[in-house]
This record gives C-alpha cells, sequence and structure tokens, in this order.
C-alpha cells in the first residue's frame, strides 16, 4: 500500500509591523512603540493544527522568543518543531557575513535555551537567500545548521534565485553537507510559479492552490507550505502609509486565510521540516 506524501507545514513567526514590506518606515528600534498581537494569532494556529492533528515547523525571530518566552514553551509542549528566522528580520544580503553569522548565533542561542530544543532549521526573512548571498549557506552549516529552506526558485524583486531546483535538494559545502527545501512552485512551462503560501495562498483562489499541490504531490515531491501568523488577524492595525503595492501585498484577502488554511489542512497530509529532512536525508537527492 502506497503511503501518502507528507509535506511540510510551516509558519514564518513574525508579527504585522515586523514585515520587510514596511521596514522602509518602520525599523527595529521602534518596534517596542508597537503592541505585540503574534501571540494571539499563534494561539488560534495551534488549535487549528491541533484540530487536524498536523505537526508544523515554527520558524521564529529571536527578537520576539526573548519577549514572549512562553509563546516558544507553548509550540514546543505541543510537539511542533521549532527552527530559526534569524533576530530582527533583517535581510541577509543586507547583513553580509559577519552580521549575519552574529544574527544567526544569537537567535539560534535563545531558542534553543528557551525551549531546551535543538535548532537544526532556518528560513531567511522574506526568503533573502540570493545569488548575491550564497555564502550564507556555509555559515549556516558551521554554525550547525542542517536544512535551509531559503531559496525560492522565482524571479522577485526582493528574492528568489529563478532557474534553481523546485524539489528538494543538496548543497555540498567543502566537505559537509546543507539540504535545501524551496517553497513550492509549479512548473510552467520553462517559468515556476509560486504557489507556496504566504501572499500566493491570498492571491489565488483555493480550487486552484488545491489543484497545484496535488500536481506536485503527482510528480512524487512533497511541498513546502508556509504562512504568517498575521494572515489570520485581519482586524490588524493598517499602515495606510505604505507604497500601494506593499498594502495589496499584506492586506489582500486576510479575512479568507484562516477558511483556506482549514481546507487545506483538511485536504493534505502534513508534518515539520524536520521530517522533510529525515526523510531527505536517507535517499538519494539531486545537487
Amino acid at each position: 500500500m502506497k503511503h501518502p506524501i507528507i509535506n511540510a507545514f510551516s509558519v514564518d513567526v513574525e508579527d504585522y509591523f515586523q514585515v520587510s514590506n514596511f521596514n522602509s518606515f518602520i525599523n527595529p528600534d521602534s518596534w517596542k512603540n508597537f503592541s505585540l498581537r503574534v501571540h494571539k494569532n499563534m494561539e488560534n494556529i495551534l488549535k487549528l493544527l491541533d484540530q487536524f492533528s498536523v505537526k508544523g515547523t515554527f520558524f521564529i525571530l529571536g527578537w520576539l522568543a526573548q519577549k514572549l518566552p512562553q509563546m516558544i514553551v507553548d509550540i514546543h509542549r505541543e510537539g511542533h518543531e521549532i527552527a530559526c528566522h534569524g533576530y530582527q528580520h533583517e535581510l541577509v544580503y543586507d547583513l553580509g557575513p559577519e552580521g549575519f553569522r552574529q544574527d544567526i548565533k544569537k537567535a539560534k542561542a535563545i531558542l534553543q535555551d528557551i525551549s531546551g530544543q535543538e535548532v537544526i532549521g532556518y528560513r531567511a526573512p522574506s526568503y533573502s537567500i540570493t545569488n548575491d548571498s550564497l555564502w550564507a549557506l556555509a555559515i549556516l552549516q558551521e554554525e550547525g545548521f542542517l536544512y535551509d529552506s531559503s531559496i525560492f526558485p522565482v524571479y522577485h524583486p526582493r528574492y528568489g534565485i529563478p532557474g534553481s531546483p523546485r524539489h528538494p535538494y543538496v548543497y555540498s559545502i567543502n566537505q559537509a553537507k546543507l539540504y535545501e527545501f524551496p517553497p513550492a512552485t509549479l512548473k510552467l512551462g520553462k517559468f515556476h510559479l509560486p504557489v507556496a503560501g504566504g501572499g500566493y495562498f491570498r492571491l489565488f483562489p483555493y480550487d486552484f492552490t488545491r489543484w497545484a499541490m496535488k500536481k506536485i504531490n503527482h510528480e512524487g515531491y512533497p511541498f513546502v507550505f508556509y504562512m504568517h501568523p498575521w494572515e489570520i488577524d485581519p482586524k490588524q492595525p493598517r499602515f495606510e502609509n505604505a507604497k500601494m503595492m506593499h498594502r495589496f501585498r499584506h492586506y489582500l484577502n486576510l479575512s479568507k486565510t484562516k477558511g483556506r488554511l482549514q481546507k487545506l489542512l483538511q485536504d493534505f497530509h502534513f508534518g515539520t521540516m524536520k521530517e522533510m529532512f529525515t526523510a531527505n536525508s536517507q535517499s538519494v537527492l539531486c545537487k
């Protein structure tokens, strides 16, 4: 009997004011001036995952972990994986190699101290490991990470490496390896259409997302899905001074996300990124 493919469910744990779309007028020094909403949204996500018996991976900002340690404890206690999203949601190529190393060391130590769980996975803020910051992969490996999920095989003004593999693969770094798990994309001719979650999940009708995800599974591969806690929070404060495109990306269909998420959890089998890593590290991956 053929077992169903286990896809990866992941959450980038950041609050509504910490996103890259708003960093032109909100910087980390001003974060203390905003009321946190992430913990309430996380409670709703954890309840939803429990309803469907799904375990997921939570890529968490170190800054938030320091402010809300109980949230980290709760995620860990529910059997989910704790992973690293950096400390202050700074783009990798803006940090530079030494700044990046210090950022991930700090965040990883905070997350491990609070959860008591080894942190082996990383996802860059806004998927900002690009051709200009591939040096980050060696640093991740040196700092004890076993897998990364930052390289989006698409074109986007802020992120992406067009033409990079769509499915799990491994980077050879000197004598070591780092496993890469790209967010889900659908192959359309020569192009890769992003369908992994986030704004794409809110943009496309759910029936299209389901069709695309099933097609990926029919190809014989798992897919990586991601979301943010603020995406189930239509009552969050609005920043009308943001650029029109950034407002569109951030606020589009927030009221529909939770309903679509319930359908997704019902229609597909999900597990953690760590489970995907364990399964793929025992098989032959493309290089």
